[in-house]
């Protein structure tokens, strides 16, 4: 019986903080690898950059199909599942958390929006696949063995990552353009939801970590996002308990204290009332942790 979803850790296949490999049709060992895992979590970001080819797989219950000249990243902790994966070309980076820039992980981290495939022009294409071709050659032994060898990997490793996040950015800029003081706010409320969703639960504990009061925060998140502040702590919670009701066999008393309830039945209530169907028949409908 399967009681927690599998997850994998970069350090399993190799030694460093990150991996790159090219993507083609002869090597099929990447395709394997990536359809044969299975439902899963990865602890640890990946960056896709396609050429072309046609890739399908589920992330978070959604079905994302990327084609041609496309860019798209599966973020940690997020379930999926390779679906398909079909005369692709191109460059797969899994890197560790803290192997990335700041300001990159904010792009991803901090978003309001849901990060999906990007199609991107012959341009940018030319210089991904540059930066993608130069870090896979400076991945070596020798290379890694010095300070100064570390230093070229780990500067390719940002100019790569890096044009992933300025394309993000710039696709997914919201509609307030500025990095004002609500937005920043915005994004920090998100970044503290999810660190602490399994065991704060109110908009007036989250403004206590920070340090503003539940008023401002909670006319900040609907300025900025047209949603309550109680919505975005909610959707932390429901996406969790989705995953872990479709995904493993746990008994959904197990999954309400899993995620910071002593009393299941009030759980079963908010999911019910969020969702719009008891625990019990969305898993029904979703079950795969078999």
């Amino acid at each position: 019986m399967k009681h927690t979803i599998p997850t994998y850790d970069l350090s399993d296949i190799s030694e460093h903080h990150f991996l790159i490999k090219r993507l083609d049709e002869n090597y099929h060992h990447s395709r394997d690898t990536i359809l044969d895992k299975g439902i899963h979590r990865d602890s640890h970001y990946i960056f896709t950059c396609m050429e072309s080819g046609h890739v399908k797989m589920m992330v978070d219950f959604k079905i994302i199909e990327s084609q041609g000249s496309s860019i798209f990243c599966v973020l940690p902790n997020q379930v999926h599942q390779g679906l398909l994966m079909k005369d692709v070309s191109g460059w797969f980076v899994a890197v560790k958390a803290d192997w990335l820039p700041d300001t990159v992980r904010a792009v991803f981290e901090e978003s309001l929006d849901e990060v999906k495939p990007i199609t991107i022009d012959k341009n940018w294409m030319e210089k991904i696949n540059t930066s993608a071709s130069m870090l896979q050659a400076s991945f070596t032994e020798e290379t890694f063995a010095s300070k100064e060898g570390l230093l070229i990997v780990h500067s390719l490793l940002n100019a790569f990552v890096g044009m992933f996040a300025f394309i993000y950015s710039r696709e997914t800029t919201s509609e307030i353009s500025d990095e004002n003081r609500s937005l920043q706010l915005a994004r920090a409320f998100r970044i503290k939801i999810r660190e602490n969703f399994k065991t704060t639960k109110s908009p007036s504990e989250y403004a206590e970590l920070l340090n503003i009061s539940r008023g401002y925060l909670t006319e900040v998140i609907r300025e900025v996002t047209g949603k309550p502040a109680q919505y975005w702590i909610h959707q932390e919670i429901i996406i969790e308990a989705k995953r872990l009701l479709a995904f493993t066999h746990l008994t959904v008393k197990e999954i309400a204290y899993e995620l910071g309830y002593s009393d299941h039945t009030y759980f079963s209530r908010l999911f019910s009332k969020l969702v719009g169907q008891p625990p019990s028949a969305f898993r029904d409908k979703n079950k795969t942790g078999k």
